[in-house]
């Protein structure tokens, strides 16, 4: 490959979405660069969204569809970008599947097999925060939570905060295990954005 694959990982609400953004306009100045974002899929984020609205996703088919839409983005943009030296950036990459599928009681093992195709990133930018940091940073922003935010489908009888706190806690829990595994670059995600964009060009600008 002649590109590079930066990925951006994280809970709801961790600034990773952010950050990627800041990331992709600085590289432009100097280099070809794309970013690619979870559940994006032209051909699949309509399905998606209308499949969660009406509540039709058992685990396993909330797994396959959003393994459907990252393989459809992967093999339209992702490879042949970085086939001809694009930067790509992904703002969540094949770990949200990790996290967020195990939180849902999907099999590990079996999650990492559907997802074995995919290059592993050149760095993945893991920003950390604790849900109630998360939280309120979205409650700031937004009156409701998503429903898949707070893991409503796993956790029905839990209100909007509970709810979050507990989904996105088990979210956090899985990161960390697999952080080490992954060779993750943990960054504190409770500094400025200004501070966690600066580490993050530190340590890219070896591999540019």
């Amino acid at each position: 490959m002649k590109g590079k694959l930066f990925a951006f990982e994280g809970m709801d609400g961790s600034g990773k979405s952010s950050q990627s953004a800041l990331l992709r306009d600085w590289i432009a100045q100097s280099r070809d660069v794309h970013l690619t974002e979870w559940n994006s899929s032209e051909w699949v984020h309509d399905i998606i969204k209308e499949s969660k609205k009406k509540e039709l996703l058992t685990p396993i088919t909330f797994s396959l569809i959003h393994a459907t839409d990252f393989c459809d983005r992967y093999e339209k943009f992702v490879l042949p970008l970085m086939r001809i030296g694009y930067v790509v950036i992904a703002d969540r990459y094949i770990y949200t599947a990790y996290a967020r599928d195990k939180a849902r009681g999907v099999d590990s093992k079996w999650i990492k097999q559907l997802y074995s195709f995919a290059a592993k990133p050149d760095i993945t930018f893991y920003i950390r925060v604790k849900p109630e940091v998360a939280y309120n940073r979205i409650k700031s922003q937004r009156q409701q939570i998503n429903p898949q935010e707070s893991g409503h489908d796993i956790f029905p009888e839990l209100d909007q905060k509970n709810g979050f706190l507990k989904y996105q806690s088990m979210i956090l829990e899985t990161y960390d295990e697999i952080a080490e595994e992954n060779n993750f670059v943990i960054i504190d995600g409770t500094r400025t954005p200004r501070e966690v964009q600066m580490e993050i060009r530190s340590s890219i600008r070896g591999i540019l």
